[in-house]
């Protein structure tokens, strides 16, 4: 009771301590009461029923369209936040919903979402730095290689689609400038989250690829390669990896582990390397022993397989979804399919598809509960697009 009373105190103090979007001025009443409600709901450990894998599917779409439409330009929201509603729109997880909402049009001929993935994809040639660099501006005006590269995947997308020489300018000069900034090894050391090399880029070396298989150069697919090549280096005999977080000496979240896993996955299936592919699946089933009959997912695991933290990162139960029913398919192994099946009914049970609160009904949130490590009282916009991404993937494999 004490560490309840502890939690909310803290909670309700950091609400009132915000500096909330300006564009996006909340009513104080409305940010405490939807806090109170979803606090109160996991306290207590309620959970939604769970109904028609095409209805959670539609509330989610819903809220991704509104976290489009929440912002004056045309990016998506980074997310609505208990301690600030919804924010400033975010260029890095921009670039990868492109493949979301065109993905969207095709699965659901749905005219608005390839619109909206449009509109996205001319924004980011907007904001692109002029040497293709892709910066976030809470660290500054230099590009990052991370969020280059996820804008990257969204322009590639934008090109295959379209066939418009804009998209694929600006996916070249993004690409060239993650060459560019590589270092003499060909490896990402630099311009990266916090200064230090990351395991998780590999996701970027796969988005390159994608562009290298249309428009080759060495110089790409030796950066690729490098970067992958040293996220295989840092893999444990646990299955998992070394610097694979955000910081150091931090377990990382499954979040993170999923990005390195989906990368070296994705690469081998491009490439048809089976070094990659055999890397992948290793992690995957490193990951795949953490999960409860429920679906329930630890939302940090050390290098060496230990689980850490009494909360699920549900973004990460998403993305790990997306890994295994792609390894399902590759391998017929039905402990893939069923670990999908129940990480993301995990998820489910604590989407909200019925409240009349639009700013979260149909999201998801970073954690369960809301106030777990993995950005905390928040739901960010990525967790949304890797459950839509999860469901379209296990519907497709389930017909």
């Amino acid at each position: 009771m004490q560490l309840r009373e502890n939690f909310l105190k803290h909670s309700f103090e950091s609400i009132q301590k915000t500096n909330f979007n300006k564009v996006n001025q909340p009513n104080y009443l409305e940010v405490a009461s939807c806090f109170a409600t979803v606090s109160l709901r996991d306290f207590s450990g309620t959970h939604s029923s769970l109904i028609d894998v095409g209805l959670h599917l539609d509330e989610a779409i819903q809220w991704l369209k509104r976290a489009h439409d929440i912002n004056p330009d045309d990016g998506v929201s980074w997310g609505y936040s208990l301690q600030g509603r919804w924010r400033s729109s975010y260029r890095e997880t921009s670039g990868y919903i492109v493949e979301t909402f065109f993905d969207l049009a095709h699965f659901r001929n749905d005219e608005d979402s390839k619109e909206r993935a449009l509109e996205i994809s001319h924004w980011l040639v907007d904001i692109q730095n002029p040497e293709g660099g892709i910066a976030n501006k809470r660290y500054g005006s230099e590009g990052i290689v991370f969020d280059t590269g996820q804008v990257l995947q969204g322009l590639v997308r934008a090109y295959k689609e379209t066939e418009s020489p804009t998209f694929l300018s600006a996916a070249e000069r993004s690409a060239d400038w993650l060459v560019k900034i590589s270092d003499k090894n060909g490896r990402w050391t630099r311009n990266t989250h916090n200064g230090i090399p990351h395991v998780y880029n590999s996701r970027v070396a796969w988005i390159l690829l994608q562009l290298n298989s249309l428009r080759p150069t060495a110089d790409r697919q030796q950066v690729a390669e490098a970067n992958l090549d040293w996220a295989i280096s840092q893999q444990q005999s646990s299955g998992l990896f070394e610097q694979c977080a955000f910081v150091p000496n931090v377990a990382p979240f499954t979040h993170t582990i999923a990005y390195a896993i989906r990368g070296l996955l994705e690469a081998g299936m491009l490439t048809d390397n089976k070094q990659y592919l055999e890397s992948a699946i290793q992690g995957a089933d490193a990951v795949l022993n953490h999960v409860q009959p429920n679906g329930f997912l630890a939302g940090q695991i050390t290098s060496d397989g230990k689980s850490i933290g009494h909360y699920c990162c549900l973004t990460g139960n998403c993305q790990m979804a997306i890994i295994w029913l792609k390894i399902y398919q590759l391998s017929g192994e039905h402990k893939y399919y069923e670990a999908a099946v129940k990480s993301l009914q995990y998820v489910m049970a604590h989407q909200d598809c019925k409240t009349q609160d639009l700013n979260i009904r149909g999201g998801i949130k970073g954690s369960h509960p809301i106030w777990g490590n993995y950005t905390r009282l928040s739901y960010p916009n990525w967790a949304t697009k890797f459950f839509i991404d999860a469901l379209i993937s296990l519907i497709k494999v389930s017909i």
